[in-house]
């Protein structure tokens, strides 16, 4: 699964890797470094509105709802949507043919059992070893009910790859920067057009990196969450 995340990259860096439009003011702001991003927060999700489009960034709440919901909070936020059942479960197949997005980011969280621990686990800050920005998989949602409407988000998670399953069964899909546009095609409305990129990463610059417990809390959102420590609940 995918809980916690950081977009450290600066936003003048992901308006080059992304490619997003900067005309007509939809240029992505400036913000500050997020360590810690946590569910029902706002993020930033890359999408392309219709056919032939610009890529356009824009800030949805992490937790997808519905468009049929009758209310937007209704249990635990869908922060996850598992790649396997998108087609069939009704709260992701409509947005898995007609809204899919990136959503960028530069690492992620695991916590690993600490054995005899009692119940206590390890975080650990996953990224690559030069700390660039990727993409998860991600698919987004309208929700109005006026006067309310509110855009959201989940990411797609398939198997771990061999080098993260002793952290989790899970994890989230990284589209490679070749498949962008393949993800994001409004025309690519069947399944089997895009399944293929539901895939572990198996990239070998990918790294898993045991991190002190602070970023347990999720109102620390600083530098110390992905610090690297080596003893286990610092």
């Amino acid at each position: 699964m995918c809980g916690r995340f950081t977009l450290r990259t600066p936003a003048t860096v992901l308006i080059e890797q992304f490619q997003l439009s900067v005309d007509r003011g939809r240029q992505l702001a400036p913000f500050e470094p997020r360590y810690n991003i946590a569910p029902a927060q706002d993020v930033v999700v890359v999408r392309v509105m219709e056919e032939g489009g610009p890529r356009d960034a824009a800030a949805l709440r992490w937790g997808l709802i519905p468009s049929w919901a009758k209310e937007p909070q209704g249990g635990p936020p869908m922060i996850n949507a598992r790649s396997e059942t998108l087609a069939e479960k009704p709260t992701f197949r409509t947005a898995f043919r007609r809204r899919r997005c990136l959503i960028p980011a530069d690492g992620f969280y695991e916590w690993q059992s600490a054995g005899a621990g009692r119940g206590k686990k390890q975080p650990f800050y996953v990224h690559f070893r030069d700390d660039r920005p990727f993409a998860f998989a991600g698919l987004w949602e309208k929700w109005s009910a006026d006067p309310l409407t509110i855009e959201s988000c989940t990411i797609v998670t398939t198997s771990a790859s061999p080098a993260l399953e002793s952290l989790h069964e899970r994890m989230p899909v990284i589209l490679d920067p070749s498949d962008y546009d393949q993800w994001l095609d409004p025309a690519a409305q069947e399944p089997s057009a895009v399944a293929h990129l539901l895939v572990p990463c198996t990239d070998q610059e990918l790294i898993a990196e045991p991190v002190s417990t602070h970023v347990n809390r999720v109102a620390n959102d600083d530098p110390h969450c992905v610090a690297v420590q080596r003893t286990l609940f610092e």
